[in-house]
Formats: C-alpha cells, structure tokens, sequence
C-alpha cells in the first residue's frame, strides 16, 4: 500500500474508534441493560424479554406510541404535500424567488427547542392567539387546544409542519430544476394537463428525492422530544407524551435503567425498519445500473 493511502487509513483510525467504542459499544450495553432488572444502576442479571413486557403493557407507552404514530402520518404527509406545492410554486420562476426560498427555510434554521416555545406561546389561550382575538373585541373565540387532551397533539403536528415544509420545499425544488426542459416541451405539444404531468411523470422521477424526504422525516418522527417539551411537557397529563420523552423520564426522573433501554433499543429497531429497506433499495439500483 503506498504511504499515501496508509496516512488516509490512520486518520480514518480515530473515527473508526470512536464509531466502535462509543456508538456500537453503547447500543450493545444499552441492550444487555434491557434485558436485566436494573434500576437506578446497573446490575449484572438476566430477567430476559420481562422489562419489554413491562413496557408494552404500560398505559403511557402505549398513549406515547399512538401519539407518535398519529403526529408521523399527519406531519410527513402534510410536510410532503405542502413542501412539494411550495416547491411546484417557487418553480414557476415567480418574483422574489430568492426571498421566498429564504423565508420558507427560515424556520427549519431555528432549533426544536425554540419552535416549541414559539408556538407554546402563539397557542398560550391567556398570552396567544385566543388572547389577542377577544382582546378585539370577539370573546367569544375560543381556541384552547393546546390544554385540550384530544386536540393538543394536533398542536404539535402544527409546529412540526411549519418547521420542517422548507426543508422538503429545497429538496423538491432541486428535485424539480433537474427535469429535463424537453419533457415540459412535449407535454404541452401533447396537450396534457399540468397536473397530469406532475403525477404521471416528474413524481415518478423524483423518486431518489422523495426517498430522501421520507427517511429524513421518519427520523425526525422518532426522535421528536424536544418541541413536546418545549410546548406541552408531555400535557395536560400525558396526552401530548412520545417514546422519546417516556425514555427520557424514565432514565433520569424515575430511575428505570432496564426500562428505559428496553424503550430505546424498540426506537433503534423503528430506526433501523425505516433505514434497511431504503439502503437495499439503493444498492439494488447501484447494481443494476452498474450492470448496465
């Protein structure tokens, strides 16, 4: 091997120790703590798959998983369908293309934390939204959903939207200026529909990029913490509670080392159910491109 590919090697070798020893080191200690009867610290037993049962039959686990659940299909097809008509929008060459592609992305440039607290506030009924209506002179508007237990978690997909719709709006709109000219070209010639085009055609060609989107928003999906507390807490009660706060809680206010893993290691394998398809997915079209 010639020395400059040895030097590459060794400095690679810092991150491949850190890769080894604090990522993958830490996944399999956090799944040999869940399957011990560990508490406050850790300890050297093995109870097998109980702290799993223990939390499957869990109320809140089960509340934090059907929030989870209901915010990912209402956030990713909401963020999908509007970054995409933002994106159709900004395509048309319309004036101010460059301000409206910032302003758009401006709020995917601030932190969860601070989204949160924006919309805390924005929807607050006494400081917020409601408060600055009847202060018109309408007291008898009333929108109190971020303390309603059935409506707070549609509070959150609010945030969520309106955070990361930039985000997909780039990714489409880059996914749009790489279609070829000549296919809008012969669309019109043919007389189809604009909206036939976008369906028929230039969706199917984005596929790589609505992949992309996907998997980046799924992500997003199951690591959602900070908004929830920055908004609600998990509240009222546990109605706006996700696996990512019931962890967090667990670990450190409660004190439930083996539960708590035992609730990390089912996100790291949600993690890994969105991932895997995705990369056989690519390497299959590598393959096949490359056969060709």
């Amino acid at each position: 091997m010639k020395r400059g590919g040895l030097t590459a090697w060794a400095a690679l070798l810092p991150l491949a120790v850190v890769v080894i020893v604090a990522y993958l080191g830490s996944v399999l200690w956090t799944l040999r703590i869940s399957l011990s009867s560990s508490r406050a610290l850790p300890r050297d037993d093995f109870v097998g798959m109980e702290q799993y049962v223990r939390l499957f039959e869990s109320e809140r686990w089960q509340q934090a998983v059907h929030n989870i659940a209901l915010y990912g299909v209402l956030y990713v097809s909401t963020v999908v369908v509007l970054g995409f008509l933002l994106a159709v929008f900004i395509d048309q060459k319309v004036r101010g293309e460059s301000l409206l592609r910032t302003t758009f992305l401006y709020p995917y440039a601030m932190s969860f934390v601070a989204t949160g607290l924006v919309w805390q506030w924005v929807l607050n009924p006494e400081s917020g939204l409601q408060g600055a209506v009847q202060a018109l002179g309408w007291q008898d508007f009333q929108f109190e959903w971020i303390v309603d237990q059935d409506m707070v978690m549609y509070c959150v997909v609010f945030a969520g939207v309106w955070q990361g719709s930039g985000l997909v709006m780039a990714l489409m709109l880059a996914g749009l200026r790489g279609v070829d000219e000549e296919i809008w070209k012969a669309a019109k010639l043919d007389g189809i529909p604009t909206w036939r085009v976008y369906v028929s055609i230039v969706l199917p060609m984005m596929t790589p990029t609505l992949a992309t989107v996907f998997v980046l928003l799924s992500m997003g999906v199951i690591k959602l913490y900070d908004t929830v507390v920055a908004m609600t807490q998990g509240g009222p009660g546990t109605a706006s509670d996700v696996p990512a706060k019931f962890i967090m809680d667990y670990l450190f206010a409660r004190s439930n080392l083996g539960l708590a893993s035992a609730g990390a290691v089912v996100l790291l394998l949600s993690v890994v159910a969105i991932v895997a398809p995705l990369a056989y997915w690519r390497s299959r079209v590598s393959a096949r491109g490359a056969a060709a």
